[in-house]
């Protein structure tokens, strides 16, 4: 396991009671690098789509709870946020609440002289992710999509 995803999973572990106490539920955690700082992430969501005293409420907690076991060396920015309206879908359980949903798939290497497809999220698998586009299927490997996310429909 990476130095980062030990950090996500430690912090997600944290995070998890705190959520609970917030009525929230954790979307994901993220450590990265952008530039000279490092950023930890918390991305939280409910039904009803968190507010900002739901950030501050967990953030709060959070930061306390860190600075308490102090398992990241490094200075680093946290933030906690929604994920947003464009979403990504990282893992399989953001991918299982999204069937139905439009999305928007980018792949590493051209399909077809294409890199970007858009449709339905009808199905997935360990292997593979499937959309309606059009009148049929398009299924795509996952080690194929460089990024699946939630279209934005205005």
């Amino acid at each position: 396991m990476s130095r980062r995803e030990n950090y996500e999973e430690k912090t997600e572990k944290l995070l998890e009671p705190i959520a609970e106490a917030n009525g929230v539920e954790i979307y994901d955690v993220e450590y990265v690098k952008e530039g000279s700082d490092y950023y930890l992430r918390a991305y939280i969501d409910k039904r009803e789509g968190v507010n900002i005293s739901d950030c501050e409420n967990v953030s709060r907690a959070l930061s306390e709870a860190l600075d308490k076991e102090d398992f990241i060396p490094d200075a680093y920015i946290l933030e906690v946020s929604s994920p947003g309206l464009g979403r990504t879908l990282k893992k399989d359980k953001h991918l299982a609440k999204s069937i139905g949903e439009e999305v928007e798939i980018k792949l590493f290497k051209p399909v077809d002289k294409c890199r970007e497809f858009a449709g339905v999220l009808d199905s997935f698998d360990a292997d593979s992710i499937t959309i309606l586009e059009g009148d049929g299927k398009r299924t795509f490997t996952r080690t194929d999509v460089a990024l699946i996310r939630l279209a934005l429909d205005f």
